[in-house]
């Protein structure tokens, strides 16, 4: 689910960042306020607080179809968390039983270089799982930091199994469900203020649904080996993501 966010991110950063003409200032004034006092800092918040704000959302269900092995799908499905493999070693670390952090690959443009680091949690269900995300924060230089406020994001991806009731399909067959719903709000810039809030929105849910029919897919696949890698009787949890978007 990292490439979700780390997409989601890519798309907005332009709309946030500064243009060149405007850096100097910028960087002026986050030194200003990271060496102010605490009246001044609050001040300051209370400012980016007040800008106007457009608020994204999409949700989606998808399913990846599977053929049960020998161990059964429900057992897999109910491991406990402490058990699960990260998927993808090259960007994502287990921090402790239930929580994991997630290194987007650096994105650069305009000059910048940015880190998303996402923090995830991962709840036990009875049928699966729920992953939600519990903070989403940039890496890099002091203006790309300052970025932090300007946007939120949330999501959730529930996860669970079912059997297969279509006739044409074999007994074994099973599918895997993610049930995902995100959420960003993101600082308007000046210079799209003029513009209608609903059409911003509009356009931001559309990039964010067209995301997640990118990402889930890659993420039941990867989930799909993994039972597969279980089941045939390899323990070891390895990852079987490389690291790709």
């Amino acid at each position: 689910m990292a490439s979700l966010l780390a997409n989601t991110l890519f798309f907005f950063f332009p709309l946030c960042f500064p243009r060149r003409s405007e850096r100097r200032l910028v960087l002026a004034r986050v030194s200003e306020v990271s060496g102010s006092g605490s009246g001044e800092g609050a001040t300051a918040s209370t400012k980016e607080d007040s800008k106007p704000r457009a608020k994204l959302s999409a949700r989606l269900v998808e399913s990846y179809e599977i053929e049960e092995m020998q161990r059964p799908l429900a057992e897999y499905m109910s491991l406990p968390v402490s058990q699960y493999s990260v998927l993808d070693a090259e960007r994502i670390e287990r921090v402790d039983d239930t929580m994991f952090k997630c290194y987007v690959h650096r994105l650069k443009f305009l000059g910048f270089e940015v880190g998303p680091v996402l923090l995830v949690a991962v709840e036990a269900q009875p049928n699966g799982c729920c992953i939600r995300l519990l903070s989403c924060t940039l890496e890099g230089s002091p203006i790309v930091v300052a970025q932090n406020k300007k946007f939120s994001a949330s999501m959730s991806n529930k996860v669970s199994w079912t059997t297969v009731s279509d006739s044409s399909s074999s007994p074994s067959a099973r599918r895997l469900v993610s049930d995902t719903t995100i959420e960003v709000t993101i600082q308007i810039p000046f210079a799209f203020r003029a513009l209608p809030v609903e059409s911003i929105e509009g356009t931001g849910n559309k990039v964010l649904s067209q995301l997640l029919k990118v990402v889930l897919p890659r993420f039941l696949t990867q989930l799909g080996k993994d039972y597969y890698t279980w089941a045939s009787g390899d323990m070891s949890r390895k990852p079987v993501g490389n690291g790709q978007l």
